[in-house]
């Protein structure tokens, strides 16, 4: 623990949660989420690692609230990773694009916006993008570690760039079409991406 650091609650509870929560941002954005420990964090806020698990639960939900995510996309994985390999594009797709335009999706594209203009909120954003989603996917769909990396840094260049021209620059006439005419023009090349050869 930290010098100063004490156990329990700190006065300013309000306060103590946002500077915890300012820490955590730091930390994760240093380090990413597979470095980062909750004992660095609380070290960071000078506060006892109880008082963070006291207001965020696990690391994983600390990182949610960093992120101030309206959704968590790992929860999507499963039913993406459900069905036939050859279709595991479409599904992606049609997921993401049901997310985006849901009531959700609006605060999602605030923290895209968010992380065009802020290096820390970028890093953050990669992290919560590979993270959470595509990493998982890719390793299901590709034994070779390095490939997996691959696919799914090839993965987030589509998705960003779909979401940077159809939700940011509202360019038409992506922004306007739907879920199927952008399904049926871009799933081959992601599909290329998630199980094709790479290299061709």
């Amino acid at each position: 623990m930290a010098a100063g650091a004490r156990s329990g609650r700190r006065p300013g509870t309000s306060d103590t949660r946002d500077q915890i929560l300012s820490a955590a941002r730091e930390e994760f954005a240093r380090a990413g989420y597979d470095a980062a420990t909750v004992r660095a964090v609380a070290a960071s806020a000078g506060v006892d690692t109880a008082l963070v698990h006291y207001y965020f639960g696990t690391k994983e939900k600390l990182f949610l609230a960093v992120m101030d995510a309206p959704f968590d996309p790992r929860q999507y994985v499963d039913s993406v990773l459900r069905g036939p390999r050859d279709r595991i594009a479409e599904r992606l797709l049609r997921t993401t694009l049901d997310l985006w335009d849901s009531p959700a999706g609006t605060a999602a594209v605030a923290v895209l916006r968010s992380s065009m203009a802020h290096d820390r909120s970028a890093a953050l954003l990669r992290e919560f993008l590979l993270k959470r989603a595509l990493q998982p996917i890719a390793e299901s769909m590709e034994p070779d570690p390095e490939l997996a990396r691959w696919r799914a840094n090839l993965v987030a260049t589509q998705l960003m760039g779909l979401a940077s021209m159809r939700y940011l620059l509202a360019i038409e006439p992506l922004a306007s079409a739907s879920h199927e005419r952008i399904i049926d023009m871009i799933a081959p090349n992601l599909q290329r991406y998630l199980t094709g050869d790479l290299c061709r």
